[in-house]
């Protein structure tokens, strides 16, 4: 018997060691009644989904670059509700500001910028079904490290134990899925040329994480 609670135990601490052995930090931006009316609104007239709340079920995950150099710049960017304006080129659809749920630090860490479950604006006609990860930098003067890499590999695992996941996706790769389901922009004019995190850095996260089998993406 006392064997067997050894062996009980000692399974819980290694349980226990699993689940803490990615460190996230929460680092929340604003979600006041303003922008969660302006999310409400989004999914109303972006997608026709009515709902009391501005909750998502998500099945996909979507990597991004920022192109921002720093951290604190990015988060400025994201922090308040409303659209900063030298963002014309998307103002005129929403005055939802843009978002993502996670954002991975130059030296791998990761930051929680809002609940998983709850709607950012970071790709077009997919908001309803995505979580996004932000990574800081992005540019041929700042290219994402190794360190954010493992993070980015890490992080989709732990999201893939907690949801649902079917696909794990590039920024670049959203127009692919124009003809799919889980399309639901209403405005076939509104889109935008993306080509974050990079081929490269989006490949070697899903060959790392091939294991959970996610869905191929669609040849639109």
């Amino acid at each position: 018997m006392r064997n067997k609670l050894a062996s009980f135990f000692l399974l819980v601490l290694l349980l226990s060691s699993c689940t803490a052995s990615l460190k996230i930090i929460d680092k929340p931006i604003v979600f006041d009644e303003e922008r969660k009316e302006l999310t409400l609104e989004y999914m109303s007239s972006r997608y026709n989904i009515q709902q009391k709340e501005p909750t998502i079920e998500p099945i996909m995950i979507v990597l991004h670059w920022t192109v921002i150099p720093t951290l604190q710049e990015t988060y400025k960017a994201f922090y308040n509700s409303k659209l900063p304006n030298w963002r014309p080129d998307i103002k005129s659809v929403s005055g939802l500001n843009v978002s993502s749920h996670f954002m991975v630090d130059r030296d791998g860490t990761i930051y929680r910028l809002l609940p998983e479950t709850i709607m950012a604006r970071h790709v077009i006609g997919l908001n309803h079904c995505a979580i996004g990860i932000e990574n800081v930098g992005g540019t041929s003067d700042l290219p994402l490290t190794k360190a954010q890499l493992k993070s980015n590999i890490n992080l989709v695992k732990h999201l893939s134990k907690k949801y649902s996941i079917e696909y794990v996706i590039g920024h670049y790769e959203y127009t692919n899925f124009e003809n799919h389901p889980l399309w639901l922009e209403i405005d076939s004019d509104y889109r935008t040329v993306k080509d974050d995190p990079g081929t490269d850095f989006t490949l070697k996260v899903r060959a790392a994480v091939k294991k959970y089998n996610f869905k191929p993406i669609p040849n639109n």
